[in-house]
């Protein structure tokens, strides 16, 4: 019998719909260049297309790991059992911060991970993941889909043999633990930091030491006292960790406020596929990727009661203010920086920043005066 999926935040009606448009192959747009579907468009064969899946994230690990497992059964279901995905965590193919190389090369055919790990590559790749002092989640969402993101980050990726889609958001991340309480710019100093992507730079510009470390390291790093504070999600992912149990200050969130996970396809794998499986494939990120969204904001408002109820060492603060303008104004400098390094860089910046100003006015008339109005 196939394995059926469920998607718990996905209407029935609208699965159904994707499968059967797909399967039809009735003009489906193309992600990646927008150009339309073939009307010559073959339908499926019995063939069975076998295909391999490396992800960032530990074997079991929730959310993140969940919704790979979810995103090869619903393909699995979509293509009638005709594309069948092995999945690999990081727990088997030991490089949790390989998925870049492995899609690249062809290793593996597909791939799931944060951009911002993969700056050493690229640095334009930073962009796409989630910026400082940036755009919400529904922000960078329309940003994406609607404002031009995903097709610069496919001009980006394109060098390097790789398509990319959406692969799901976490929504505002907290600022991390930390072992000691912050009080201003000068406990930054010499502070040793897990922390990943743009935000690293920023913080290493007021004095801080940022490094990254694999999921599976980080509680025996915070231990040892190998790193004085982290930043790893928010309370959803953050409380199994167990990171309140050696740094009890647990601060507000800048650096990542809408962080976007991808999926990575080869692109000469992608070539070869007929495309009705191309189309599957993409299609089953995006609805993958928005349950997953959803299953990260029901966690974190789920593990935010639990903390006030079970752990009351932990100490929820806001950074000093002093310490919030040194960290705006090293970023903003380091933004100038990349814009003057590619023309590229500028590209990305500039759409960025000029959907967040249009963005930001409905967020502030709609959601924030909302929030506000509830309070006053």
């Amino acid at each position: 019998m196939m394995k059926t999926i469920k998607l718990s935040s996905a209407p029935k009606y609208f699965i159904a719909l994707a499968i059967s448009l797909i399967l039809t192959g009735c003009g489906q747009a193309d992600p990646a260049n927008s150009s339309p579907t073939s009307s010559k468009t073959a339908a499926p064969t019995s063939a069975t297309i076998t295909l391999k899946l490396a992800h960032t994230w530990p074997k079991g690990f929730p959310i993140f790991g969940d919704s790979v497992d979810k995103y090869a059964a619903l393909v699995e279901q979509m293509s009638n059992g005709q594309i069948k995905i092995k999945v690999d965590s990081a727990s088997k193919h030991k490089a949790a911060f390989g998925i870049f190389d492995f899609v690249k090369s062809g290793q593996y055919d597909i791939g799931q991970s944060a951009s911002y790990y993969y700056g050493g590559k690229d640095p334009d790749t930073l962009f796409f993941a989630s910026m400082p002092f940036s755009m919400t989640q529904n922000e960078q969402y329309a940003w994406f889909y609607q404002g031009g993101g995903l097709e610069l980050a496919n001009e980006v990726y394109a060098k390097h043999n790789i398509e990319v889609m959406l692969g799901g958001n976490t929504g505002m991340q907290m600022g991390g633990w930390f072992r000691k309480e912050i009080n201003g710019i000068e406990d930054l100093n010499g502070l040793k930091m897990r922390i990943p992507g743009f935000a690293g730079k920023v913080i290493a510009k007021v004095g801080a030491v940022p490094t990254n470390i694999p999921t599976g390291e980080l509680y025996q790093a915070l231990e040892r006292g190998t790193i004085d504070a982290l930043e790893w999600v928010g309370p959803g992912l953050d409380l199994r960790m167990g990171f309140h149990k050696i740094a009890p200050y647990y601060y507000n969130g800048w650096h990542e406020p809408g962080t976007e996970l991808l999926y990575f396809f080869n692109k000469d794998t992608m070539a070869k596929l007929p495309q009705w499986a191309r189309s599957i494939l993409r299609n089953a990120a995006r609805l993958t990727a928005y349950d997953m969204s959803t299953a990260s904001f029901a966690a974190n408002a789920a593990n935010w009661d639990t903390i006030a109820e079970q752990y009351p060492n932990v100490q929820v603060k806001r950074f000093p203010k002093e310490v919030i303008v040194a960290l705006r104004q090293a970023n903003q400098e380091l933004l100038d920086q990349e814009k003057q390094r590619s023309e590229m860089a500028r590209r990305i910046l500039e759409s960025r920043e000029n959907y967040l100003k249009k963005a930001r006015q409905w967020t502030s008339i709609g959601e924030k005066l909302y929030l506000d109005t509830l309070t006053d």
